[in-house]
This record gives C-alpha cells, structure tokens and sequence, in this order.
C-alpha cells in the first residue's frame, strides 16, 4: 500500500462520532493551537496495531502520510517512524532523524510529538551532541520547542537529568501554555527519579515559573509540601 491507500483506508476505518470529541479535544478551533486540524476518529492503540501491519512501508510513503491533512495519518507515520528507528541500523537511523528535524512544521499537536520526539530525538542525541536540542527550544515554532524538552524523556528515563533541567530554564518564561505543560511533566519526571534534583531547581525558579508549570512539577509531592510551594513558603 502507498500512502493514499492507507490515508482512505483510515477514513473508512474511523468513528464519525467521535470527530467532534476530538476536535474540542485538540483545540480545532479558530485562533486555537490545533486550528483545521482533521480527525477521522482513531483511536490511539488501533493505530499501534496498524503502526506494525505498516512497518515496512518505504519511508518516501511514510513522509507522505507525515504531509497528510489528517491527524490520525500523522500519527501513524510516527509510530511507523519510532518502529523503524528502534529496529534501523546506524544509516537508516540517521536517515530517520534527519527527516524528522525536517518536517516539524507536520508534527504539530502535542500528541504527535509526544508520541516521538523521545524515541527518535532523545534516543538519537543520547551519546552525541545536544546542540539540536537548543536550536529547537530558541525556534519560533511551538511544536519544535515542544519536541525539544520532551527529546529529554529519553535522557530522564536512562538517569541523566542535565539536559531537561538546563532546557526548562530556557524555556522557563516560554509564552505557551503547552510548554508550561511539558516543561512541568518533564521536571515532575525528575523528582520521581531524583527528588533532590528537581527541589534544588524549584527552589531557584519557582517564584517566577508560570503557574502552571509549577503544578505540574509538584503533582507528585506530598501534599504539605505541595502546598508550600503553591503558597510561596520555601
């Protein structure tokens, strides 16, 4: 199949009745962060199971269904992504992380990059310079910035905290909300694995870090503590 028989096959697939849940979900409307975005109305584990009926498609289709209009053709193209880039030799991983630093301006909903930014960004960059990750945190474009602290879960997951901490102080003034967010999951991420880590970064910027940044960075604490911070206590 090529990526225009995938593409109708998805719309046949799809739920009409859960489009309109999904587009208030993902913002879809004017002005909002996922404007004209179309769904078709996947679910997420459907398009895992389809991710690996679909994962030798040529990565020529795959950037195709990356271009797609439709979110849930996006989507699929990542997961066809991540999986090739997990089982890819050097060349092919390469390859891979290249066309992904190309084409952002497609990975553009918080699920998509979510879904990828770790295990081909983070998983690429893990024992070679983090330069990218800088070029994408200071880009004009919020899904690069995005991509850029949750590149990070992939350092977090195998111990190694620097990089997340020095990039969410980057991003600490960032004006969207949807940074504030995943800047906040990554530092909570932190404190589940080193909570002296993200104390010592919370007690120097928690007075000016967007509120909700904060919450998200101590959902995890107990809850006196939680609230000194919410307070202004420390």
């Amino acid at each position: 199949m090529n990526a225009a028989d995938i593409c109708r096959r998805l719309q046949a697939l799809g739920d009409p009745e859960r489009v309109a849940v999904l587009q208030r979900f993902f913002k879809t409307g004017p002005g909002e962060y996922g404007a004209g975005d179309v769904f078709v109305g996947l679910r997420v584990p459907e398009l895992r199971k389809l991710a690996g009926e679909y994962r030798l498609l040529p990565l020529s289709e795959t950037l195709q269904l990356l271009h797609s209009p439709l979110h849930e053709a996006r989507l699929l193209a990542l997961l066809i992504l991540v999986g090739a880039y997990r089982q890819g030799d050097v060349a092919l991983q390469e390859n891979i992380y290249s066309c992904y630093l190309q084409h952002t301006r497609c990975i553009n909903s918080w699920d998509l990059v979510d879904a990828s930014a770790e295990h081909i960004i983070g998983a690429h960059l893990r024992f070679r310079s983090r330069s990218p990750l800088y070029v994408l945190a200071t880009s004009g474009l919020l899904w690069d910035r995005r991509i850029a602290i949750m590149a990070t879960f992939h350092f977090i997951k195998n111990g190694e905290f620097a990089e997340t901490l020095h990039l969410a102080e980057l991003l600490l003034q960032d004006p969207e909300d949807l940074i504030h967010k995943a800047v906040g999951w990554m530092l909570r991420e932190v404190g589940k694995r080193d909570l002296s880590a993200a104390e010592r970064f919370l007690k120097d910027h928690y007075r000016v870090m967007p509120r909700t940044m904060l919450r998200y960075a101590i959902e995890k604490f107990d809850e006196d503590n939680r609230q000194r911070y919410l307070r202004g206590d420390i």
